[in-house]
């Protein structure tokens, strides 16, 4: 399909939310800034192993063929397709790119509004108007597939695995509901989760909705950057208790092995499609609301033939929501978790027609469907000295940004 993209500036712009649709926003923003789509002009739709290289190579044909208009030039602007892909090869969620009809962007202080079509289409997208953002619901989650004692007990099971030498490192997640309105304004999620955790991504792509603090890849320009998160802890009571947290999170040999092995297989994984990278020899600790994360900043040249999708492709699953070595470590989340994960930890974000974009891991999520049925996801990683009742602690503040955007 061959589509025309125009994008002109404007006024700027207090609130992106505002433009959003109530029940089905499509967003990504971070600190005030970002996109908002509204419509749709076009959908794609992915499954199986080949989901997102197909993805790719579906856009770049779209692209080629497309014309843009943009006189803004900013992240963001022109072409734009968001996309939400599943975790899983055997996933029964389907992976989507969609178009919107009319994007609202904002990137440091410029704001700008982009009308997608088919091309030929005389018709004019109405002009955005942003709409007060409703009464947030408010619900509890409760355990779904996985009781705390049954979670426990399939993490001393990966455990087992992982000093059997199936694996040396798995990630094992759980699931947990509450029902929400089916006319409650989505929106008003969306704003506590940007309120309270202003550094993160905040999301929302075809009914999944999220904060997530992992960026997969960020590419502007043929120059990208990625940030590995693995390893955590929880933020102290006090000011000496947090420094102590922070401490003890920096020089912790199981937490420093789980994140090694996520920063590796990144790493080797996008060798083959960048003509140099470089990552920090040791990670940082990254300071969150709710609990301190180790980190490590990856920058890289692309290799020209290559966009934010491929890239994407290349990346996952990492080994920050998959395990080390990958393939066993799928195949063991696979025989132990007894739900599909759906989009929870697959790749969620944005590109343009020139293969820039930002896509980050679906964290710190949940999915809403049409019938306001509310799940949420967070996992652990578990590697050969984990203690099954810390795990399950480290699930319950990895439940927390949904948890507190719903009290």
């Amino acid at each position: 399909m061959a589509l025309r993209a125009v994008t002109e500036p404007v006024a700027d712009h207090d609130d992106l939310l505002a433009f959003a649709d109530p029940r089905h926003p499509l967003t990504a923003l971070r600190r005030g800034d970002g996109i908002i789509g509204i419509g749709e002009t076009l959908r794609l739709t992915f499954s199986g192993p080949d989901r997102l290289r197909d993805a790719a190579a579906a856009w770049r044909a779209i692209a080629a063929a497309s014309e843009v208009v943009d006189t803004v030039h900013r992240p963001g602007t022109g072409l734009v397709a968001m996309g939400a892909f599943a975790f899983s090869d055997a996933s029964v969620a389907e992976s989507v790119l969609v178009v919107p009809s009319v994007i609202v962007g904002r990137h440091d202080g410029v704001s700008w509004v982009t009308r997608i079509a088919e091309q030929g289409d005389s018709g004019v997208a109405e002009p955005p108007v942003p709409r007060p953002i409703g009464e947030r619901p408010r619900a509890t989650l409760a355990a779904a597939s996985l009781s705390r004692e049954e979670f426990t007990a399939v993490v001393g099971r990966a455990v087992e695995a992982i000093r059997d030498g199936r694996v040396e490192k798995v990630v094992i997640a759980r699931d947990a509901t509450a029902s929400i309105p089916p006319d409650a304004d989505r929106r008003a999620l969306l704003h506590e989760l940007a309120d309270r955790y202003p550094d993160c991504v905040t999301f929302a792509v075809d009914g999944l909705i999220g904060a997530s603090p992992e960026t997969l890849v960020s590419v502007h320009g043929g120059e990208a950057s990625a940030r590995v998160l693995a390893g955590s802890t929880a933020r102290g009571a006090s000011t000496a208790d947090d420094a102590a947290a922070a401490a003890q999170l920096a020089t912790s040999a199981k937490d420093l092995d789980e994140h090694a092995f996520a920063v590796h297989s990144v790493l080797d994984a996008l060798r083959p499609h960048v003509r140099a990278v470089t990552a920090s020899e040791l990670p940082f600790t990254l300071k969150l609301p709710n609990l301190w994360h180790l980190a490590t900043d990856v920058e890289m040249q692309l290799a020209p033939s290559s966009s934010a999708l491929d890239i994407v492709a290349a990346l996952h699953p990492t080994a920050a929501v998959a395990g080390s070595p990958t393939d066993a470590a799928l195949a063991l989340i696979a025989e132990l978790e007894p739900f599909d994960r759906g989009r929870y930890a697959g790749p969620v974000g944005w590109i343009d027609h020139d293969g820039d974009g930002e896509w980050v891991i679906a964290l710190r999520c949940a999915r809403i469907d049409d019938d306001g049925l509310l799940t949420a996801y967070a996992g652990a990683g578990i590697v050969a000295d984990s203690d099954p009742d810390s795990e399950l602690a480290e699930t319950r503040m990895k439940f927390r940004p949904i948890a507190e955007a719903l009290r």
